[in-house]
């Protein structure tokens, strides 16, 4: 009994109550059918938080049509019809997606639905103003009209009211339209087979640098506001915070919603500047708000990759420099990226600094992948059938531009993984914000992360893996509070491959991977990559003149891994990456099929010089990162701060 009072918290004895009697670990918030499918131990759910349909600004004026149904029905594995379209309305091209998700959110712009709707809808006041002619003869000029003055200048045009009140009548419509796709197609059946959420995306850019600052707001349920909060009413996180506090999460009546940061790759270092908006250092109060309200980060989408920041001869870790964009903001000013600026690794280094000082981590959030998609197809991911996704890519408004189908810098984005026991929104939600999520670059590999004192180093191997790790660890998202003494701290870290289609079968993986970042008594910060599992030495390969792949591979990896550095007194924090063996990426796949030889220039045809660009990243090694498991010791050395610590140390990468 000593043994596991000193091995196992409170929260994980009754925990393994709960599997032992088969009981859910979340609350329900709405009535529906029990799922016939329930696991106490807890299965993966693949879906995409960050969708785009005809009511977004930049997707109506590239073309889209896609409503909120049609993505959801897409979701769910039924073909729609994509821009460009023709006089009698038929779609210039079609996609489908080879296996449905298992849930799925639009997330439409909440700063213009009501001038899209009243620019597109006769019936709407305003729909013959001198802006909506604009938006109708020069889409692409009111692009970006209409988003520099709702995502820069936090302003309606002319048009809406002195108050924006027409555009805000114009937006109900709309957000029912969104709300009643949700409901229509959630499975509330025992059959639990999707899942929708009903939600937005907060749209603000830092005016002075062009830095992005856009989240995606997710409601538990039905229970949502009248209309979203957007940045045009709300110029300011803390501002979004207290309107979902105010009209959602303390209002009683029932409604509940987190927030999701995204592309802090391009947010020029303001998405976690560890300064809030007056310019003053973040204090113990916002640590507090920012954690409960922001549990989850998207570290992929179709803008590039948020992990870490690679440059040659300044950090060693390669795999940094997957899809990492070659600027720091969105706007498109010509900034290059930095550490510091906005990379997920990076900041949960200064949050485990700056919870030394405030005595909690206000960057203390998980991850997940989503696409970003602005053609209204979640989860369309695939490399080798990618049409561009619109938004910030290659417009298709009137035809398809000649060459390859996106900016060279785009990819097709990433999905979000969380770890339930049902499909429901209840546990899906719960899962979110617990953090036990993580993202894929667009496979759907299986991986899990659990860290405890006590776990068994034969548990690869135990056909009650999971409910053995739970009971003696915690898993991705958790914490780990001050180790007894004399512990070592082990990782339970396992992955399978995705297990494709008869068609089209998933990589195999090359090897598994722990990061680790902590702070030690010096106040410098570390950052170190472990091969725990795998063969990185028998690598695949790949023939980028054909895209013929080779080599072996791996179905499943695991591994006990017993961190031998460990220091009970330093905070850190454990996450795990999954690479998968090299392939060709989507620009290199439609390069070949193209058939450019960049040895002979009478083959590279018109849109495809980026084919033989300097910068063109032929192969690509897709994967998976997990959120992290923080370990924090019993008191943290407040005697100096913190910040002034990380500002004047090396980050070091051993």
């Amino acid at each position: 009994m000593d043994k596991l009072t000193h091995s196992v918290s409170p929260y994980h004895i009754l925990f393994f109550i709960l599997l032992l009697l088969g009981g859910n670990t979340f609350a329900s918030s709405e009535k529906r059918e029990a799922c016939a499918d329930h696991q106490a131990d807890r299965q993966a759910f693949f879906g995409d938080l960050h969708v785009h349909t005809r009511y977004s600004l930049d997707a109506s004026t590239q073309g889209t049509r896609t409503t909120p149904a049609q993505a959801y029905l897409f979701a769910r594995g039924q073909r729609i019809g994509i821009q460009p379209w023709d006089e009698e309305g038929e779609p210039g091209r079609t996609l489908q997606l080879r296996r449905p998700l298992d849930f799925a959110m639009v997330s439409d712009h909440a700063e213009l639905i009501g001038e899209v709707n009243m620019c597109t809808n006769p019936q709407v006041a305003g729909y013959r103003s001198w802006q909506c002619r604009v938006y109708r003869a020069w889409p692409r000029g009111a692009f970006y009209l209409f988003n520099y003055m709702a995502s820069m200048r936090a302003s309606h045009l002319g048009m809406c009211g002195d108050e924006g009140e027409r555009c805000l009548a114009a937006a109900l419509a709309p957000w029912e339209e969104m709300q009643q796709a949700s409901e229509d197609y959630y499975d509330r059946s025992a059959d639990c087979s999707f899942t929708t959420f009903t939600g937005y995306e907060w749209t603000a850019s830092e005016p002075g640098s062009g830095g992005n600052l856009h989240r995606n707001v997710v409601f538990r349920n039905a229970q949502v506001p009248t209309l979203p909060a957007s940045y045009i009413d709300t110029p300011g996180e803390t501002l979004l915070w207290d309107s979902l506090e105010k009209e959602c999460n303390d209002a009683a009546s029932g409604c509940e919603a987190l927030v999701i940061p995204h592309n802090s790759n391009l947010s020029a270092g303001y998405m976690f500047s560890g300064l809030q908006a007056d310019g003053t250092p973040i204090d113990a109060d916002y640590a507090a708000r920012r954690r409960r309200m922001e549990p989850l980060a998207e570290i992929m989408q179709h803008k590039g990759a948020s992990e870490c920041f690679f440059a040659p001869g300044i950090t060693r870790d390669e795999l940094c420099a997957f899809e990492q964009l070659a600027l720091d903001n969105i706007a498109g000013f010509n900034n290059l990226p930095q550490p510091d600026t906005g990379f997920l690794r990076e900041t949960w280094l200064e949050g485990i600094a700056l919870q030394q000082e405030l005595d909690i981590n206000p960057f203390q959030f998980g991850v997940i992948g989503s696409t970003d998609t602005h053609l209204g197809a979640p989860g369309a991911v695939a490399e080798d059938d990618f049409p561009g996704h619109g938004g910030a890519g290659v417009p298709a408004l009137k035809s398809v531009p000649p060459g390859l189908t996106d900016k060279l810098e785009y990819n097709p984005g990433g999905l979000a993984v969380l770890w339930a026991e049902e499909n429901t929104r209840d546990a899906l939600f719960a899962a979110m914000q617990r953090r036990e999520a993580y993202g894929t670059s667009g496979p759907r590999i299986v991986t899990r992360l659990f860290a405890g004192w006590e776990l068994d180093a034969d548990l690869c191997a135990a056909p009650d893996q999971a409910s053995r790790a739970y009971a003696a660890g915690v898993p991705m998202g958790g914490e780990l509070g001050a180790a007894p003494e004399g512990a070592v701290l082990r990782l339970l870290v396992s992955a399978q491959r995705d297990s494709g289609t008869p068609d089209h079968p998933g990589m195999p993986l090359q090897k598994l991977q722990v990061i680790k970042g902590w702070i030690d008594d010096e106040g410098t910060l570390h950052q170190r990559v472990v091969d725990v599992a795998g063969d990185p030495e028998a690598r695949g390969a790949v023939d980028t003149t054909t895209c013929e792949t080779s080599g072996e591979g791996h179905a499943q990896l695991c591994a006990v891994w017993e961190d031998p550095a460990f220091n009970a007194q330093q905070s850190a924090f454990y996450y795990s990456r999954v690479v998968e063996n090299p392939a060709c990426r989507w620009s290199q796949r439609q390069c070949v099929a193209a058939g450019v030889d960049c040895t002979n220039k009478q083959t590279i045809g018109r849109g495809y010089e980026g084919c033989c660009a300097a910068e063109h990243r032929p192969v690509i090694q897709e994967r998976a990162w997990t959120s992290p498991i923080w370990y924090q010791p019993a008191s943290a050395d407040n005697t100096s701060s913190a910040k002034s610590r990380a500002a004047s140390a090396a980050t070091r990468l051993l």
